[in-house]
Parts: C-alpha cells; sequence; structure tokens
C-alpha cells in the first residue's frame, strides 16, 4: 500500500440525499436497470494516461502535478501501478485502459522499451488477479514521441512505420496476456499539417496497410477481443484520416474492413469534428461497428480537446439513449478519458472527479432507460416514418424514376408538408431528467 489515497475511503453508494463528497448519488453498482445491473451496463474504465502519467501541463504552461511516482525508472513505475490500482479499488471501477508510453520508463531503443513494458505487464498480472480489476483496453503511444512528429502509419519515412508496427504488435501481446477486451488504435499524428509536403494516396495505403496487418495479428495470436479505431479530428494536425465515424467506415470499406473493425467514440472528439456525440453514436450503431466510448467533455470555449470529467447529465442521457438502441456495450464500456483541471492538485480531486463523473453517468444510463422502456420517442419516430413501412413505400424504393413520374401523375399525388414536433419532443426527454 502507498501512502498517496491515506484518508480517502472507499467510495459507496449513498443515495441522492446524501451530502458526503465521497459517496455515490447515482451509482448503485448493483441496481437493476433494463433488467441488467447498472455496473454491466456501464463497464467503467479509468485512463491510466491521464489520471497517473498526465503532469498537468497544457499548451500555454508545463508541469503543474507533482507526483512521486514521475520519472523514467522500473522502480518508479511500479510505484503508479500500486497507487493506479488503489484507485480503481477506492472507486470500484472495473477497468482500466493504458497506452505503453504511460506504464513503462522510456528506453533507449525498441528492445529496451519491449523488455520495460513485458516487465510491468507481469506486475499488473499480478496486480489484476488479486484485485479482479480488468483491462477494457490497451494501446500504444505513436504520436508523443518525436519520432512521430509525421506519424506513425503514414509516416514518410519506412524506419517510422516499422517501428511503429514492431510497438503495435507488443503492445497487442501485452494486451493479450492482460485479457484485455479490445485493442484500440489512436491515430493522433495520422494527418498532415501541410498538403505541400503530403501525398495522400500514399498515406491513406500506408494506413491501411498497417490496419491490415493488426488484423491479421489478432487471427494468428487468437485474440478475441475487438480491434477498435477512435476517430481523431482537428487535433494536433489539420487533417487526420481518422476525422470521424463516417471517414472511418469510409475509410474500413475502402479495404475491405468494415467486418473486422469498430470505433471507440469519444465526446469531446465528436465536437472537435462538429457534431454531437449522440450522433457519432446513432450512426456508428446503423453502420454496424459501434464499439466502445471514452467519456469526457470540452470547454465549448476553449478551441482544443481539454478532456474534462462529464458532467452534463442531459447530454449523456442522449448519448447512453444510443448505447442501450444498440444493444448496449458488448466488448466496450465507459472509459473515463478525461483528466483534472491543472490547477487540481490534491489526491481528493482525482478521486472527486471520477465519482462526480461516475454519478453523472449513472444519471444519464436511468434517464435514457426511462425513454427506452416508455417507448414514446420510439413511437413518434415510427409514426413519422410510417409510410415507408405501407407496400406503397417499400415498392417506391424498387421502381424507377420513369414509373414514379406516371404514378405522381396518375394519382395526383401533391403532398402537403407535416411537423417533425423537434420542440414536443425535446419537451418530452425533459420530463426524464
Amino acid at each position: 500500500m502507498t501512502d498517496f489515497f491515506k484518508g480517502i475511503p472507499a467510495i459507496s453508494f449513498e443515495g441522492p440525499d446524501s451530502d458526503n463528497d465521497f459517496a455515490f448519488r447515482h451509482y448503485d453498482a448493483n441496481e437493476l436497470v433494463m433488467g441488467k445491473p447498472m455496473k454491466d451496463h456501464l463497464r467503467f474504465a479509468a485512463a491510466y494516461w491521464h489520471s497517473f502519467a498526465w503532469p498537468g501541463g497544457d499548451p500555454f504552461g508545463g508541469q503543474t502535478f507533482d507526483r512521486p511516482w514521475f520519472g523514467d525508472t522500473m522502480a518508479l513505475a511500479k510505484m503508479k501501478a500500486d497507487v493506479a490500482f488503489e484507485m480503481f479499488d477506492l472507486l470500484g471501477v472495473p477497468f482500466f485502459c493504458f497506452h505503453d508510453a504511460d506504464v513503462r520508463p522510456e528506453g533507449a531503443n525498441f528492445a529496451e522499451n519491449t523488455r520495460n513494458l513485458e516487465e510491468i505487464v507481469d506486475y499488473f498480472a499480478g496486480k489484476m488477479e488479486t484485485t479482479g480489476t480488468k483491462l477494457l483496453w490497451g494501446t500504444a503511444n505513436l504520436f508523443s514521441h518525436r519520432r512521430f512528429m509525421a506519424g506513425a502509419a503514414t509516416n514518410p519515412d519506412p524506419e517510422v512505420f516499422a517501428f511503429s508496427a514492431a510497438t503495435i504488435k507488443t503492445c497487442m501481446d501485452a494486451t493479450h496476456k492482460l485479457g484485455g477486451e479490445n485493442y484500440v488504435l489512436w491515430g493522433g499524428r495520422e494527418g498532415y499539417e501541410t498538403l505541400l509536403n503530403t501525398d495522400m494516396g500514399r498515406e491513406r495505403r500506408q494506413a491501411g496497410a498497417m490496419l491490415q496487418m493488426v488484423v491479421d495479428y489478432k487471427h494468428k495470436i487468437g485474440f478475441d477481443g475487438a480491434i477498435l479505431i477512435e476517430p481523431k479530428p482537428q487535433e494536433p494536425t489539420k487533417h487526420q484520416y481518422d476525422y470521424d465515424v463516417a471517414t472511418v467506415y469510409g475509410f474500413l470499406k475502402d479495404f475491405g474492413l468494415e467486418n473486422e473493425v469498430k470505433v471507440n467514440i469519444e465526446q469531446g472528439h465528436a465536437i472537435l469534428a462538429g457534431h454531437s456525440f449522440e450522433h457519432e453514436l446513432a450512426l456508428a450503431r446503423e453502420l454496424g461497428i459501434f464499439g466502445s466510448i471514452d467519456m469526457n467533455r470540452n470547454d465549448y470555449q476553449s478551441g482544443w480537446d481539454t478532456d474534462q470529467f462529464p458532467n452534463n447529465i442531459p447530454e449523456m442521457a442522449l448519448a447512453y439513449y444510443e448505447v442501450l438502441r444498440a444493444g448496449g456495450f458488448t466488448t466496450g464500456g465507459t472509459n473515463f478519458d478525461a483528466k483534472l483541471r491543472r490547477q487540481s492538485l490534491d489526491a481528493e480531486d482525482l478521486i472527486l472527479a471520477h465519482v462526480g463523473g461516475m454519478d453523472a453517468c449513472a444519471a444519464g444510463l436511468k434517464a435514457a432507460a426511462a425513454m427506452l422502456e416508455d417507448g414514446k420517442l420510439e413511437a413518434a419516430r415510427d409514426a413519422r416514418y410510417a409510410g415507408w413501412a405501407a407496400p406503397e413505400g417499400q415498392d417506391l424504393l424498387a421502381s424507377d424514376l420513369a414509373s414514379i413520374e406516371a404514378q405522381v401523375r396518375r394519382n395526383d399525388i401533391n403532398p402537403a408538408p407535416r411537423s417533425g414536433r423537434q420542440e414536443r419532443l425535446e419537451n418530452l426527454v425533459n420530463r426524464y431528467l
């Protein structure tokens, strides 16, 4: 045991009337929602990078956090793991997620990186066996080190591509060894800053080749989890090959991988792409590629991905409504890809940020379940499209322009507009919050 969280109690459910900061008001892990425990709906995960590796910097200022485990030694990496698993236990989160660079010291070369990763994976395995905490997903950090300044899979230098592919292989091995339920590909620098030095066609082909290698290796090692791409727009490059759900789907179709890869959708990334979170979730569901979510929020007055802990329950209710409409999570879950503010220095801040986020998710989930079980939104949607369920509507889609013109003339079709009733539906949603 460490003393980082000394004096902080394990967080338990006390109900909405509790005035205890260190308690859940909405998240009751075993409460049944639509016949399933809340913990199994939400499948919470803590993000190793933001909670334990991030130093508190932003584009305009450096480190503000002074954690006792900061530094590039294996002893400090193990101290960091000790603190991390203590936090998972205090919060009762069943899962965590990590990049390789979050958990291991940076080595002098690839071989040393790999040795460091393998050692910490063995250390994790012991912690996971003792605590019961599981790995939701692992991934490779192919964006922070200067070698990745021009991308990883899309890099103009074949040696960077090779280093990246080898790193992905080791991270997939680590994820598989730890029983991870997914493997995520996060292409933070897979894009360009200027077209003047960019061959877009070549870069897309390289990215497609890398993804095919990932899928092939998944099957080779017998990894049963899902391969997920996380759409990432606007940051740090001006163009990304994985901009949003629609872009990712087009990419997957182009390379014949739409049945092999799904998406991990982040709230903040959806906003940066000019969408709502629920839009991206609904589209992924309709395209059959919904996998998992990163839950956070952006500051709408800032122009970058601020990764704040979520607290907007109405937005979260609409997001979980789409998750439930998709049938809920299978291998995926709710990962808090969220970080403290630079001025939130204390251990208590880290715990309370997660408590608030988990409570907000729980409230959003319960509202979403109530909307879905009540059925009024779905009934209104069905009524709006009822004409297409009739034989005449179905026949139109199998017809041709000339035949349709003749039908319009023959039947003197002259449709009158009908209300979409948006305000009525918005008012209906507010009744569940």
